[in-house]
């Protein structure tokens, strides 16, 4: 792989979470912007979640502080929490995926790779649409459970598809650093703000 092909990530943060934890590990987000670092020129990285409203305090928070402040692009959008009236379960409503579409569309004539981080099927037509404009797309998500977290139609579609298992080494936390308090165990890593690396940020 040329090393100065463009690259752009773009993390379905709710979905990665969910196939990462699947997986039986957490995501070293600083690993993670290394690794793909290493195989070209990273114009940027995206991390796309929803925060539910009206919550006082939200467990993913200090997760999309560190990420805003160490070279992510943060996308967040309100979601709202209700209860399913044919179960009772307590569910949340709130999808980014038309944000995602929009900036991969944006950002497509930019780069010659886009990185997707997310197992769900309806992006399917995205990577058909990006591909249709000379971009290569690589689907990150894992055959590895049962059921797989992706959608076999999003993988077929991709050019390239990861399964996040075979990427563990590289980009996996290691336990003995994962935070103990719920509230924060989703940090890639105790950063204080002062010693953080503008440098180290995506251009």
């Amino acid at each position: 792989m040329s090393s100065i092909e463009k690259i752009a990530l773009f993390i379905d943060g709710s979905n990665l979470h969910a196939t990462s934890k699947a997986l039986g590990f957490d995501i070293d987000y600083r690993r993670l912007l290394g690794e793909f670092r290493s195989r070209g020129t990273l114009l940027r990285a995206f991390y796309y979640t929803t925060i539910v409203e009206d919550q006082e305090y939200s467990s993913i928070r200090p997760l999309i502080d560190w990420l805003d402040y160490n070279g992510y692009t943060v996308v967040t959008k309100p979601s709202k929490e209700f209860i399913d009236a044919t179960n009772g379960r307590r569910k949340v409503k709130g999808r980014m995926d038309v944000d995602l579409a929009v900036s991969a569309m944006e950002i497509a004539m930019h780069v010659d790779q886009i990185v997707l981080f997310s197992g769900d099927g309806d992006f399917r037509s995205l990577v058909e649409a990006v591909q249709r404009r000379g971009v290569r797309v690589t689907v990150v998500s894992t055959l590895s459970t049962q059921p797989p977290m992706v959608a076999d139609d999003l993988r077929r579609q991709a050019d390239v598809f990861i399964d996040l298992a075979a990427l563990k080494p590289k980009v996996g936390r290691d336990p003995a650093d994962r935070p103990g308090s719920r509230e924060t165990r989703q940090l890639p890593q105790f950063v204080s703000r002062g010693a953080i690396n503008r440098g180290d940020q995506v251009e």
